[in-house]
């Protein structure tokens, strides 16, 4: 058996038995009632949909106009990992339903918190590419200087 395939077969293993252990914690935990077990079921393909019908094609769009970028695709792709962290991180408190009575659980404007974080995010890339940049063109310059000059011919 090859490495790949005992990888693969590894992994279809692990993921089921989590899936098994989650069915599991679900029904002992809340004993579920039919209502229940069909909001889980809703839940799960609305999630599914959500996830191959937008959040992929997203994710494929980006990297392909990302790999346009031949000499900034590392910066790009780093500032746009770091970005879907940070909101990843912060969608939770920014997403949160109610305001609680109690103003000292969550005293901060996370939303804006989060725009100024991500405009430092992109100011940073630029900044980075932008160096970038400069770092190839003084490189590709001193090359052409330190060449030599070749004869001519009479």
């Amino acid at each position: 058996m090859s490495s790949l395939r005992l990888l693969r077969l590894s992994t279809i293993g692990l993921g089921s038995a989590l899936c098994a252990f989650g069915l599991f914690e679900y029904i002992d935990r809340t004993s579920p009632g039919l209502q229940d077990s069909i909001d889980v079921l809703v839940w799960l393909a609305a999630a599914t949909a959500l996830h191959d019908g937008l959040l992929s094609p997203l994710v494929l769009t980006v990297g392909l106009l990302i790999v346009k970028l031949k000499r900034f695709s590392g910066i790009v792709r780093g500032g746009l990992l770091c970005a879907a962290c940070l909101t990843l991180v912060a969608l939770p408190v920014m997403l949160r339903g109610d305001k609680s009575a109690n103003t000292t659980v969550l005293p901060l404007d996370y939303v804006r918190n989060w725009a100024v974080v991500m405009a430092v995010t992109m100011v940073t890339t630029a900044g980075l590419a932008w160096s970038s940049r400069r770092r190839a063109r003084g490189a590709q310059s001193r090359d052409a200087s330190n060449r030599p000059v070749p004869p001519r011919l009479p």
